[in-house]
């Protein structure tokens, strides 16, 4: 007998976070899998890159609107809005990283979770008519 895996609310949401992210176009899209690491704050981070802080807005608000639609839900925290080069969002299960490009390699978060598994999300390609 084959038993098919249920997917977990953060799988879910984690899904949903990837898609507000691809409908800017933001770029470098990572999932960091924190569900086997001891001590580990969430299941999931999900970090990504903004080209300037225009973009790095229009991520945030997109996957905000994308996660309430499909889900119903809000952040638990929100930070960086002011300082517009590194936008966080706390759906506590999962956290979002929105950083601008320089900014996402000074704090190079997927060295801290060195142990854990990253999946590398590919973009979606520009069709050229």
């Amino acid at each position: 007998m084959i038993k098919k895996r249920i997917k977990e609310e953060s799988d879910i949401l984690t899904e949903v976070v990837i898609k507000g992210m691809q409908e800017k176009k933001a770029s470098d899209i990572v999932v960091i899998d924190l569900k086997s690491m001891k001590n580990a704050v969430s299941d999931y981070f999900i970090i990504c890159s903004a080209n300037s802080d225009t973009q790095l807005d229009a991520i945030a608000r997109s996957v905000e609107e994308e996660v309430f639609k499909t889900i119903q839900q809000n952040p638990w925290q929100s930070e960086g809005r002011i300082n517009k080069e590194w936008i966080l969002l706390d759906y506590v299960d999962v956290v979002v990283h929105i950083f601008l490009k320089e900014k996402r390699e000074f704090y190079a978060l997927e060295e801290l979770w060195g142990d854990a598994p990253i999946r590398y999300v590919e973009t979606e390609a520009v069709k050229v008519v």
